[in-house]
This record gives C-alpha cells, structure tokens and sequence, in this order.
C-alpha cells in the first residue's frame, strides 16, 4: 500500500516568507530560494519586455506581464521572468491578484546561478509543460542563445535553439518576429 506524502511547502507557507528581497518558488513541495537578478538578466528582460510590448500594441491579442507569482497548484508556485496571455484565456488564468493557472508562454531568462539554471531547464520545463503551457522560452545571456519548447505530445519539447542573426518568432504570437541580437547587448 503506497501513501501519498504531504508536500514539505505550500502556498500558504510562500505568503508567510519574508519579503527580504530573495525568490521563493516551490515545485512539488520543495522550497527553491534565488537571489535577485544580476544586470545582464535585468538587461536582456527589458529589451525582451520592450519587444513584447510593443508587438501587444500591435497585436492586441493579449498582456505580457513582468515576474508575476504563477500558482499552477498547492505545491507548485514559481516566479517565471515575463508571461504573456491571450485575452481570450485572461478569466481563466487571472483569480485576482493572482495568476493561478497555466499561462500561454513563459520565459525565463538564466543567470550566473548553476543550481537556478538547472531548475529553469529541467523542474520549471516540467512543471509548465504539466500543466499545459503552450511555449516556453530560455534565454541565455552568457551563450546569447534563445531554446524555444513548444507544447507537443504532453510535454514541452524542444522545437529550435536561436542565436546570431536568427529571428524568433512564436507558436503562440503570430507575426512575432524578435532578431535574438536585439536581445543581447
């Protein structure tokens, strides 16, 4: 007879952490701490949010928004860089002040942390392909690279590794056309 164990972190216990300036996430129950972001992360998100927000105004078919808390259950809670979701999705991905569902792309951008970039590669990937994220984006700033996951049989599966002079476009923002060495300074 197995038995289900209770998650070691909650939800519940993330709202009772100190806002001490560090990232709390948990992922399945355990509990990850990252340091704020360097400036080379910070860099690459502004030129990243300015590119998404600009092609929003274009394309009014959604909101990008910036380090939200993200609940995808209660013992899964992370803070994703930048999200974006279509309008039509906003009532079921919104609760409040909350997203607590599924966004329909989600980046992270890396940092100089190993252990943080393992998480992003690997836990957060499965934790957003779970539940049901459509694309996934890493960006690199030390590689100047961008992995595309695309939403492909249950999970996020890797559809393209952009760098250089190539174009990022999306799955899930048609028409989005970002040149990666806008990104990178």
């Amino acid at each position: 007879m197995s038995t289900q164990l209770e998650p070691i972190v909650t939800v519940a216990d993330l709202d009772s952490l100190p806002d001490d300036g560090n990232h709390y996430e948990i992922i399945a129950g355990e509990l990850f701490v990252s340091k704020a972001p360097g400036i080379a992360h910070q860099r690459v998100f502004g030129d990243l949010f300015d590119q998404l927000r600009s092609y929003l105004k274009e394309h009014p078919i959604g909101e990008v928004i910036a380090a939200p808390g993200v609940v995808m259950s209660g013992a899964d809670a992370v803070i994703p860089d930048l999200v974006v979701i279509r309008n039509e999705r906003m009532r079921e991905v919104i609760t409040g002040d909350r997203v607590t569902a599924a966004p329909d792309l989600v980046v992270e951008i890396l940092s100089s942390e190993p252990e943080s970039n393992r998480r992003d590669r690997i836990a957060k990937r499965q934790l957003y392909g779970k539940f049901g994220v459509q694309e996934y984006w890493i960006l690199d700033p030390e590689k100047k690279n961008v992995e595309v996951y695309v939403f492909t049989r249950n999970a996020l599966r890797l559809a393209s590794t952009l760098g250089g002079s190539d174009v990022l476009t999306s799955t899930t923002l048609a028409g989005l056309c970002c040149p990666i060495s806008s990104l990178f300074r």
